[in-house]
């Protein structure tokens, strides 16, 4: 960069005409070129993201270029001006998008608080490390955002925090990763659900064939709606009195549940034939899960039949 020497404003105005007037690409890149070390110089103090230099450099020329490229000779500026603020522009963009995993907003307000935070912090309190909820409602009253933006910006400039950290610093104890506990079921239990739910559907609309169209409709009525009717109020639909109802809903109940109990023992049967297992492996894990599905199976008849 020390080659380029510095051009004097007679210089830019000639080159920044040629460069909009003509197209003249050598114009451009010597306006460029003289003021590479304004943009090394700009680069240098972003050091402390935690980003290469070099990649802050060259993110620095790219908005020299675009600053050479939009530069206005008539305006009056010095090009100098003009570009120190496209230079600072591209390095903000480049820090924002490549500082943490965890995108940090590109609003005004957001990029402000984002490179002013840390400075902020220290003119209002000796310890910049420590963000107590006084310090953060000072610091969102002179950056004109709310308080928990500043948290919320605060927690994101410590730094992104891995999963695979050990949790003790001597690096010998568990990672936080093996900490964390899901509390949804997994797939096995989900499957079980779901198959029993079917088992249960299936031998609970194979019992109702059983039923003469009057129990049906009683039983229905009485058993499988969300409101069921009182037995006063069946009777007066039917034109029998409250006690036949009564009746015959016991009546329909009892030759529901055996049907649903021979469905469910049948169904078993048939699943034991076509999966069967060694006689030397008797604890194996689906045959417990087996056995506690037909408990549940007993449950789902004794308990009352219900809507599914």
């Amino acid at each position: 960069m020390e080659q380029y020497g510095l051009l004097d404003a007679e210089q830019e105005q000639r080159f920044a005409r040629r460069w909009r007037e003509l197209g003249d690409q050598a114009a451009l890149h010597a306006l460029v070129k003289s003021h590479l070390r304004l943009a090394a110089k700009v680069a240098r103090h972003y050091r402390g993201y935690g980003l290469p230099l070099a990649d802050i450099v060259a993110e620095a020329n790219v908005g020299l270029v675009v600053a050479a490229q939009r530069f206005e000779p008539d305006r009056g500026s010095r090009f100098s001006t003009y570009a120190l603020w496209w230079i600072k522009a591209s390095i903000h963009e480049y820090i924002l998008r490549s500082w943490s995993l965890v995108k940090i907003g590109t609003t005004a307000a957001q990029k402000k608080l984002f490179f002013r935070l840390r400075s902020e912090i220290r003119k209002v309190s000796n310890n910049p490390t420590s963000l107590t909820p006084e310090i953060a409602n000072v610091v969102a009253e002179h950056l004109g955002v709310t308080a928990a933006d500043v948290i919320e910006m605060d927690g994101r400039l410590r730094g992104d925090f891995s999963l695979n950290k050990p949790m003790d610093d001597d690096g010998q104890a568990a990672e936080w990763e093996t900490m964390l506990v899901d509390e949804s079921p997994d797939a096995e239990v989900l499957l079980a659900e779901r198959d029993e739910t079917t088992q249960q559907t299936s031998a609970l609309s194979a019992a109702l064939k059983v039923l003469t169209p009057r129990e049906r409709q009683v039983f229905e009525a009485r058993r499988l709606t969300d409101n069921p009717p009182t037995l006063a109020e069946l009777a007066g639909r039917m034109d029998i009195s409250p006690e036949r109802v009564r009746q015959i809903e016991n009546h329909a109940f009892e030759k529901v549940k055996r049907a649903a109990v021979g469905y469910l023992r049948s169904d078993r049967s048939t699943s034991d034939d076509t999966t069967s297992v060694p006689p030397t492996q008797p604890d194996r894990p689906h045959r417990r899960n087996e056995a506690a599905r037909e408990g549940r199976r007993v449950d789902f008849v004794n308990a009352d039949l219900v809507v599914l």
